[in-house]
């Protein structure tokens, strides 16, 4: 892995982290109003430290090969910040992150990352906005600085931070993640104003417990039936079940804004990068989950079906090859199917002995993808002789 990937994974882990101690969050009013425009912070204090520290690190993300330079769902993104977050607009700055995993985070400073995983895993603009304001929630309350002052004084806070500035970004944000992971109740007062920010801009407020919801049946699968084995969400959030319920408290009876067709719109172009960077995660036990529920959504789609048979052949276990050989025929007689899907079916067929019949899917592969990556290796295989 890259040192600005982990760079990108350790900031996520600082932000997505909660400490594992049970309290009970303030409510937050139904009529809370947003809080001024924070100021930048004199740079001698702890918050200045603290905002030093995240402007290194947004230079840093802002020249990353893994930032999509996209302005057009760099627009979408941000007026959906702007929505939730009213007056601090002006202070939020949106980047998206290619890296396949669910998060996303805003630093003091308002830089807002999104990454590619949570544009994949969600159903619609709603969705997105329950976890983007849930982060703006953060942001507002000031959450990282209440955490970073929870250390034993003000000299030991910023002795670490001077020592962090030595070790280089991973080592200070790994020394920061201590300090700074939210605590469940500051989790469950960022989950109050998410949704009353969802409700003022007109979002449908159910659509935050099942974003929650999809991301635990999903990592379900791959952790023997334990989230919290899985990601660090469910270990030191508010747990799922009681997570769930709050959301769908919150959220009363719901209605508003969904985005279905705004949100695919942006996000469809992604769509073969996005398969890609799910499956060499390789957690198919996960993958198969998360693409039987995006095909079961659009069953048009032959990319999706395309994707999940893919998460079967390559599992690999003994049921796959007969279920991803079903997957990839039935993309091919559906809108969108990827050239990829020619390519695996002809491989499963070869890997089976079935090389006749894998010849003319592999050669449809080339003839759809010229330039391909691996088109001389596919081409070596049409070279053999068939037996």
């Amino acid at each position: 892995m890259s040192l600005s990937r982990r760079r990108a994974l350790a900031w996520g882990c600082v932000h997505c982290a909660g400490a594992a101690g049970l309290a009970s969050a303030v409510p937050i009013p139904p009529d809370w109003q947003l809080p001024p425009r924070l100021t930048r912070p004199e740079i001698d204090g702890d918050e200045g430290g603290l905002w030093a520290l995240v402007d290194r690190e947004e230079t840093r993300t802002r020249r990353s090969a893994f930032v999509l330079r996209d302005p057009a769902l760099r627009e979408y993104l941000t007026g959906i910040a702007c929505k939730l977050g009213g007056a601090h607009c002006a202070d939020t700055r949106v980047y998206t992150v290619r890296t396949p995993y669910f998060n996303a985070s805003m630093a003091p400073n308002g830089m807002m990352q999104v990454w590619t995983g949570l544009l994949l895993r969600a159903d619609n603009e709603a969705q997105l906005a329950a976890v983007m304001g849930h982060e703006i929630g953060h942001y507002l309350q000031r959450h990282s600085l209440a955490r970073l002052r929870d250390a034993r004084s003000r000299s030991a806070v910023m002795g670490v931070l001077a020592f962090a500035g030595g070790v280089g970004l991973v080592g200070q944000l790994a020394l920061l993640a201590g300090m700074a992971a939210y605590s469940r109740e500051h989790e469950s007062e960022a989950d109050q104003i998410g949704l009353l920010l969802m409700r003022r801009a007109g979002y449908d407020t159910l659509a935050a417990a099942q974003v929650w919801t999809n991301l635990r049946d999903e990592l379900k699968a791959g952790a023997g039936g334990d989230p919290a084995k899985r990601s660090v969400m469910f270990a030191t959030h508010p747990g799922a079940d009681e997570r769930e319920r709050d959301l769908q408290t919150l959220a009363g009876a719901g209605g508003g804004f969904a985005g279905d067709a705004e949100y695919a719109a942006r996000i469809d172009p992604l769509m073969p990068d996005l398969i890609d960077d799910e499956l060499r995660r390789a957690q198919f036990d996960e993958s198969i989950v998360l693409f039987t529920r995006l095909a079961q959504r659009r069953p048009t789609r032959g990319d999706l079906r395309y994707a999940r048979g893919e998460a079967h052949r390559l599992r690999a276990q003994p049921e796959d090859a007969a279920q991803a050989q079903a997957e990839f025929t039935a993309a091919l007689a559906l809108e969108r199917p990827p050239p990829q899907a020619q390519r695996a079916l002809g491989l499963l067929h070869r890997a089976q002995g079935r090389r006749a019949e894998a010849r003319p899917h592999l050669q449809a592969y080339l003839q759809l993808a010229p330039n391909a990556a691996d088109a001389a290796l596919i081409q070596s295989f049409l070279d053999e002789p068939l037996p």
